[in-house]
């Protein structure tokens, strides 16, 4: 057997192993939650109409935002192979200063805080 073949085997033996037991053990112990058909944290039989905590999509966005610093530094391995890496580290430096000030100003002004 070549090693492509064994290969292809043991991913396939491996995935419908692992779908078997996802399948298998919520089985096992099911409660009122895990019959729920949300798992949102919200009842589903409940109003639609209950209010949302705006502060909660706030941080959320807040989250998102930095987050996004990632996708802005992935490159930077590359980046670092260039004839002149000091261009790139300064980029780097620039975007990570920009993220700090951000985030010191946010928690200054109690964007970060969960309760009133």
């Amino acid at each position: 057997m070549n090693l492509i073949t064994f290969t292809i085997a043991m991913t396939a033996l491996i995935s419908l192993i692992l779908t078997l037991i996802a399948f298998w053990l919520p089985v096992l112990n099911p409660n009122s939650e895990k019959l729920s058909p949300y798992e949102c944290g919200f009842d589903p039989l409940g109003s639609a109409r209950l209010p949302f905590s705006l502060r909660f999509f706030l941080v959320a966005i807040l989250f998102l935002l930095f987050d996004l610093e990632i996708a802005l530094l992935l490159p930077l391995p590359w980046g670092t192979q260039l004839d002149s890496p000091l261009f790139t580290i300064l980029w780097t430096t620039i975007i990570l200063i920009l993220l700090t000030l951000g985030l010191i100003y946010e928690w200054s002004q109690g964007g970060l805080e969960w309760a009133e």
